[in-house]
């Protein structure tokens, strides 16, 4: 009865917004919805892997006794694939949009999580690992990030963040249940492998439930970003952006000293990032933590991450983002400094995953929104898809090299403090990605 009630309300939603114009008319402009609907995307399609890679990865360990470098591994094929791949993807997010991308990515993923459940030998590991990340690479980050800055233009960075905060409030919780779940030590849990079949079939049912509910640009519906109608925009200037971007194409994109800067200072900030998320769990369970303990420490990482989402996104519409980016990559290396030379307590631990979170959360929507205000709406999945070539080779280094530092030395002192340059590093060059020059083309430059 509940499942029949359940099909009955989304056959009334979908049907709500497929036939009712007032509905993307009304006094809520309807790319506020889309960015709660991210959020659960992002909730159910990426954050049982981004987010909890090392709650698995200790799973992974104690089942199969693999070693850190073989467990690196596999998020480093993940990285090689988003690498090769992401030209690709944003490609065929611009070409077919954003609503059939994400519904093969959720069902891709989904399927991905089944094969994991299945997982025997360190091979078999691998691919499940590159299964569920093509679901995320082509659904996930890349296309929602497209559909946040198709809606909105002059709120860019607000709404990212926003969007992303909602994305957090699930990892916030979902993290912790995991590690419950999937917790080896502890006698009469499910287990990774039903938590995983459990996760897949979840995933798979909820594809096309949830991205009936995406519509890929305002412009569909008669209106502008930020909810401007083309009326309004003729009769009443105050309501045009106050930020008008030339469109840049892919080549003239890459021409810029802007993207080159901004993709590798994503790149060395992402690296730490992944890193962290990976080794993080075994890092504790190192020095003799429990793995629930371990989550809590992500948990709290995760929620200032999410509160500083929507205040970077709001600082980043106040003030030049790259100024903005510069400081809240530089928490991300002082937090990692503050891993590496405090002592081992828990409230050290969790001092850095306050210090973390506020350049995670910070960082995270403008690094998105800088790419739209400085290379405008039309070709970006596809410049955010080139950006994602040397961005992803940085990230598969940070994780693989820590690990075996880690095997190699017994420690993570070394990994870690590399890092922490990285980060630095990053912040600098985001400072130096100042917009670039307008295009010029056939001898007329273009004026924003």
């Amino acid at each position: 009865m509940q499942t029949r009630q359940m099909h009955e309300i989304i056959h009334m939603l979908y049907s709500l917004l497929n036939n009712s114009s007032r509905f993307f008319k009304g006094k809520l402009f309807y790319g506020w919805y889309l960015c709660l609907l991210f959020g659960v995307i992002i909730w159910i399609g990426t954050s049982p892997l981004f987010h909890a890679m090392g709650i698995w990865a200790v799973a992974m360990e104690r089942s199969f006794g693999w070693t850190r470098f073989q467990l690196s591994i596999a998020l480093s094929f993940t990285r090689i694939e988003g690498g090769i791949l992401g030209p690709i993807e944003g490609y065929l997010v611009d070409k077919y949009g954003v609503r059939r991308m994400v519904f093969i990515g959720l069902f891709t993923t989904g399927l991905g999580w089944i094969f994991f459940s299945q997982v025997d030998n360190l091979g078999s590991f691998y691919l499940a690992y590159m299964l569920i990340a093509f679901g995320q690479g082509i659904g996930g980050w890349l296309a929602l990030n497209t559909l946040i800055n198709n809606w909105f233009s002059k709120r860019r960075s607000f709404a990212i963040g926003l969007a992303n905060s909602f994305g957090r409030i699930g990892a916030l919780a979902i993290v912790p249940l995991l590690a419950w779940a999937i917790d080896t030590d502890v006698p009469n849990r499910p287990g990774w492998s039903l938590t995983a079949l459990g996760l897949g079939i979840f995933v798979v049912a909820m594809a096309y439930p949830l991205t009936s509910l995406i519509r890929n640009k305002p412009e569909e519906y008669g209106l502008l970003p930020d909810g401007n109608v083309p009326e309004d925009n003729k009769n009443d200037s105050s309501k045009t952006s106050t930020n008008p971007t030339v469109d840049f194409t892919v080549k003239e994109a890459l021409r810029t000293k802007a993207f080159w800067l901004i993709s590798l200072g994503h790149g060395l900030t992402a690296m730490v990032l992944v890193t962290f998320m990976l080794h993080l769990a075994p890092m504790m369970i190192d020095k003799s933590y429990s793995l629930q303990t371990a989550s809590f420490v992500v948990a709290v990482y995760t929620g200032v991450t999410m509160a500083f989402q929507m205040i970077g996104g709001y600082v980043g519409d106040k003030m030049p983002k790259n100024v903005a980016l510069m400081i809240f990559s530089m928490f991300l290396g002082i937090a990692v400094l503050v891993l590496v030379f405090g002592s081992s307590t828990l409230t050290v631990a969790y001092i850095f995953a306050a210090l973390f979170g506020i350049g995670f959360g910070g960082r995270n929507p403008l690094a998105s929104a800088i790419r739209g205000d400085y290379f405008g709406r039309t070709n970006f999945g596809k410049i955010m898809g080139m950006g994602a070539l040397p961005m992803n080779f940085l990230m598969v280094i940070g994780p693989i090299y820590t690990g075996y530092l880690r095997d190699v030395t017994g420690s993570y002192f070394t990994g870690f403090l590399g890092l922490a340059a990285c980060a630095f590093l990053g912040a600098f060059l985001f400072l130096f990605a100042t917009k670039p020059a307008d295009p010029i083309r056939e001898g007329i430059i273009l004026r924003r």
